[in-house]
Formats: C-alpha cells, structure tokens, sequence
C-alpha cells in the first residue's frame, strides 16, 4: 500500500501523470525526507561558516548544497533544529531548497522595488531581504490576519528592515501600484501536491473541485502582479503543486491576455528532476514559449515539487 491514501482522485492523478513507478519512486523518497530538514542562513545577522561552526558545536552534522551558498543540509541532528537558539536568533529559516528557487531565479537586486504578493509565512520574502542586502523595498502582501502574524513574525526574527507589510486581496493590489516594481514574486497559493510529505491534511481534501477554486486566485494574482510591475521588469510565478491547471494553465492564461507577457528561460536547468514545463496537456495545447519554464520532480538536491516560470513585461 502506498502513501497516497484513500483519495481517488489524488491517486490517478499520481498514477497518470507520473506512471506507477515514478510515482513510487517519489512517494518512497519523501518517506526518508522526513528524517532530513534544509535550512537556508540568514546572512543578515550571520555567515554561513559561522553559523555551521554554531550548529556543529552542538551536535549537528551539516553538509553544503552547491546550487546556493546559503543553503544547507542538516544530516544529522541530536534534537530539533527549530529548537536552537540560532533559530530563534534569526540566524536561520528552516525552508525547503525548492522553496529557495522563486527568489534565486527572480533575483532581486539591492536599491529595487520588489512585490511579493501572497507572502505568508515569509520565507521568501525574508530570502529576499538578504539577496537585497536589506536595501530597495519588498511589499509583502497577503489576506489572512493569522498568516500575516507569522509572516511579522518571521520578519521580524529574520530582521528584514525593507519589507513592508500590508494585508489585502492581492488582486486588488494592482489598482493600488499599477506599474511600479521592478520585480515581482507570485508565489500562489495552490493544492500543495508537492509538500505532500510534510501535512496528511493534503491527501484528504485534494480534488479538482479544490483546484477551480484555486484556479480563480491564481489568475487573480498573476494578472494582479503582473499589472504591478513595471515595463522592463521581471516577474516570477511559482507553486509547490505538479497540477499543469495551476502552472502552465494559469501562465498560458497570462500570455493569452497581456500581449507585453513574454517568458524568459531559466537558468537552473542543468540539475536532476528539472523539467521543462508542458506545452500540452490531456489534448490541450499551451504557449510554445512555456517550455522556458521549470518544473521541479522530488530529487535527492531538491526535495519538493514545484512550479516555476520567469517572466517578463516588454
């Protein structure tokens, strides 16, 4: 029996969209993960070697990742990483390396305007606080009053002192700065397949009928973040999810709506379990151009699945 559960409709998805053995595969890879955590340094408060030297000392076995300099892998652990006083220095975030891509391919400079539209809990935003060097400004925007606690929080701990943070709906926020980041993050929010490891939650209540409703949010904030940036500028849109109606669909949408919308390619493409995005899906043909986008297959660097397209306004 595998770990997917009892929900039919998650089951042959898995099973169609990977095949059996893929599909098993990844299910037995996250089954180990779970012993393992990724951390990314907070170089705002700490260096990488000092931090390593820290953890070190009490107990901790950490290995390097080559893909960012900040990025480590904790291989063993005496105790919860979560529970130092590193981490509640602020001199670490916890955070998947896949979650580390949207900022690294984005990159953000020192001195921009940067939005981050749906921001909670902050992970992202903070990383993007420190490729910033804690200059320029980062909107971090999102709609639920408990989710913006923990992004303040996070904030705070992580000591980002150029985000600014506001809580509305982030379709909204293009009426409000039409045309004025230089960069923009939309990290959506979606069904979370490829976090499915980490919550049993998500196995329950995954269906198609959960995907249109998310479908709507994602257009919303994709056509919100794009309005918001500005001519010349770059935008990434990303998601923890393989479904291609909250990828590709949705990018496909962007494109067939702003005539500016151009898609750029992505660096990062020489790893295991990067894929190029789809350009057609159960008979559905998409934009050529999103074959520039990545999509992310659970692997031994990049643990999470994941969704990401660089784009840019002409």
């Amino acid at each position: 029996m595998d770990k997917i559960g009892n929900n039919k409709e998650l089951r042959n998805f898995f099973y169609e969209f990977f095949g059996e053995e893929e599909t098993k595969r990844i299910l037995l890879f996250w089954e180990e993960l779970k012993k393992r955590h990724t951390i990314r340094v907070n170089t705002l408060k700490i260096s990488r070697d000092e931090l390593v030297e820290r953890l070190k000392s009490k107990g901790f076995e950490i290995k390097s990742l080559d893909f960012y300099e900040d990025a480590l892998l904790v291989i063993q652990a005496p105790y919860e990483i979560g529970k130092t006083l590193e981490h509640y220095l602020g001199y670490f975030y916890v955070q998947s390396t896949s979650s580390m891509l949207p900022p690294l391919i984005l990159k953000p400079k020192p001195h921009e305007k940067v939005l981050d539209i749906a921001a909670a809990p902050g992970s992202k935003t903070t990383q993007m606080a420190q490729m910033m060097r804690n200059t320029g400004v980062i909107l971090a925007n999102d709609v639920d009053y408990d989710r913006i606690k923990a992004l303040s929080n996070n904030v705070d701990r992580l000591g980002a002192l150029n985000v600014i943070i506001t809580m509305t709906e982030g379709h909204r926020i293009a009426f409000m700065y039409p045309g004025i980041f230089d960069r923009v993050l939309v990290d959506a929010p979606c069904s979370a397949l490829g976090t499915m490891y980490k919550s049993d939650e998500i196995k329950k209540w995954w269906s198609y009928e959960k995907i249109k409703r998310l479908r709507r949010v994602q257009k919303g904030l994709i056509l919100a973040g794009f309005r918001a940036l500005k001519k010349g500028g770059e935008m990434v849109y990303s998601t923890c999810t393989f479904v291609p109606e909250e990828n590709e669909k949705i990018v496909d949408f962007l494109l067939k709506r702003e005539k500016e919308a151009d898609i750029l390619d992505i660096d990062f493409k020489k790893y295991d379990g990067f894929q190029s995005g789809l350009v057609e899906y159960n008979g559905e043909k998409f934009d050529e151009r999103l074959k520039k986008t990545l999509r992310v297959v659970p692997t031994e660097m990049f643990h999470e699945g994941f969704y990401v397209a660089r784009i840019k306004k002409k």
